[in-house]
């Protein structure tokens, strides 16, 4: 039975030196109390930087232990943010999961989960109530940006006067998230017609458009124009295929468009009537799973992407296209019409 872990490290491992996230002492609420974090991970050197991480960005280390403290009922009260690391799963560690992930939206705090490739489709689908950022293989800076992302969630919080060099770390560090804040801000863009910014990435809020139609009587009646079909599967599969082979020419990251292709990926899967687990889509994103991850949270929130439960298995839970997302698709490639063979 693991007992909780004295807030200073025994392991004195050393920490990359990281911008300053603290906000004039510690990271603070609105009442100028330091934010208390919970960790847990079973791998002793992990646990040890994740603490170390984390009160390096300003949080006050509540409690640091093993996963298994979460069945055992031995842990406290959780902080406002809690780190998991979790690289494998067996039946314990997906209780002691789907508990925290209960306690974890009960509470209303910030869940950030770490895992693996192998573990990711078990772990997302015990998890469907908190809505955790999910990290898969993690980098220490990418632990380190997460926890800047929890940090913008807390809109009370006020940023101390940065050093230069604390400001040129930052950059660095959050420069991953500053690509993905800067394609939602193209994505949420003002409506062209009311000069209204619009609640969501669809282009076509208005009700697809109308037309009048005689009766059998003479009298007229609105009729709603028919949408177009998903476009042919196998024509999305080509198209996929041919992005993914400029990989082979040239550096990935000149083309990376995670969003565009998780959207192609849907559409034809649910033209095809299959289902695709989250680590299948981040695989079809052509970026790193941290980052997929990232995207499939922000498509999510956007509308564009929703979770799908297993009915017949509910360890198992997938991504799919939303109804608005698949009209969206439907409607592009009509408009394409047969010039869509010729995309690459």
């Amino acid at each position: 039975m693991a007992a909780t872990e004295p807030v200073r490290s025994e392991t004195a491992l050393a920490a990359p030196k990281q911008a300053d996230f603290s906000y004039g002492s510690p990271a603070n609420d609105a009442a100028g109390l330091p934010l208390a974090l919970s960790v847990f991970a079973d791998r002793a050197h992990v646990r040890g930087m994740m603490r170390d991480d984390a009160a390096a960005a300003g949080f006050r280390v509540s409690e640091a232990g093993e996963l298994s403290r979460l069945l055992e009922g031995e842990a406290g009260a959780l902080g406002e943010v809690v780190l998991v690391d979790c690289p494998q799963v067996d039946g314990a560690a997906l209780a002691a999961l789907s508990r925290l992930d209960m306690r974890v939206a009960h509470a209303g705090a910030q869940l950030v989960v770490s895992t693996t490739v192998d573990a990711l489709d078990d772990v997302f689908a015990c998890m469907d109530q908190s809505r955790p950022l999910l990290l898969v293989d993690p980098t220490r800076a990418e632990r380190v940006i997460a926890l800047g992302q929890v940090l913008a969630r807390f809109p009370s919080l006020r940023l101390r006067e940065l050093t230069e060099e604390d400001r040129l770390m930052l950059l660095r560090l959050t420069e991953q998230v500053g690509q993905i804040a800067e394609r939602l801000d193209r994505i949420g863009r003002q409506d062209e017609a009311g000069g209204r910014e619009s609640p969501s990435a669809f282009r076509f809020e208005s009700p697809a458009p109308a037309f009048a139609a005689e009766t059998e009587d003479g009298s007229e009646r609105l009729a709603r124009a028919v949408r177009p079909p998903l476009p042919d599967p196998r024509l999305v599969r080509r198209i996929l295929r041919q992005r993914q082979l400029r990989g082979r020419f040239f550096d990935g990251d000149l083309f990376a468009d995670p969003a565009w292709d998780m959207l192609l990926a849907l559409t034809a899967a649910r033209a095809e009537h299959e289902r695709v687990s989250v680590t299948s889509l981040c695989i079809a994103s052509g970026v790193p799973p941290t980052t997929a991850l990232r995207w499939i949270g922000q498509m999510t929130e956007a509308g564009l992407f929703e979770r799908v439960e297993d009915d017949t298995d509910r360890r198992r839970a997938f991504v799919a296209l939303t109804d608005k997302a698949a009209d969206a698709m439907a409607r592009y490639f009509a408009e394409l019409g047969k010039g869509a063979a010729q995309l690459v």
